[in-house]
């Protein structure tokens, strides 16, 4: 893809869909630089969520403008990005949008509840406890239905997904 402007895309989703891993094939396929979201969370946050205690919206709101701030920064370095966020309600992703200073897109992974719960299962060395899952497929509210958003299932191989994910930004940006 080579986009005559860069772009700014968030890979989101609940814990276990996949955020990092298909944010990091994505940006590959760009040539572009990808962020974890979850490397920005303050570090009471983190304690919070590995003691198994959901965020609330004052938990989120710093984290998610230095999520912004990621994007804004690429954005004025004239570069593209892919940053993995999991921007689970609508205004946390009108928030990025701010904060971004531009246009931004969004991949949505999304999937059955027991495939998550077997991803979030299955690795190691991260702070959010399967426990959580319920709470944020409580909060999400599907970007579905927003410009700018590419769904995709994550009931595939990461390949297949990042592929599905770069064809669907493909066709958004024209490039």
């Amino acid at each position: 893809m080579n986009a005559k402007a860069p772009v700014a895309i968030v890979v989101m989703g609940v814990s276990g869909s996949g955020k990092t891993s298909v944010g990091e094939h994505l940006a590959a396929r760009l040539g572009c630089a990808f962020v974890e979201g979850d490397r920005l969370h303050p570090e009471a946050n983190v304690a919070k969520m590995a003691k198994g205690i959901p965020l609330t919206d004052d938990d989120r709101w710093p984290w998610l403008d230095l999520v912004g701030g990621e994007l804004a920064k690429a954005r004025e370095r004239g570069e593209s990005v892919v940053v993995s966020c999991s921007a689970l309600k609508q205004v946390y992703r009108d928030r990025l949008r701010r904060e971004s200073g531009g246009t931004l897109y969004f991949i949505f992974l999304t999937g059955d509840p027991k495939v998550l719960e077997q991803r979030m299962g299955a690795r190691t060395g991260h702070f959010m406890p399967t426990s959580l899952l319920q709470s944020q497929l409580a909060t999400l509210e599907s970007p579905e239905h927003e410009v700018g958003v590419v769904t995709v299932d994550i009931d595939a191989s990461v390949d297949a997904i990042a592929d599905k994910a770069f064809d669907g930004i493909s066709a958004l940006t024209g490039a």
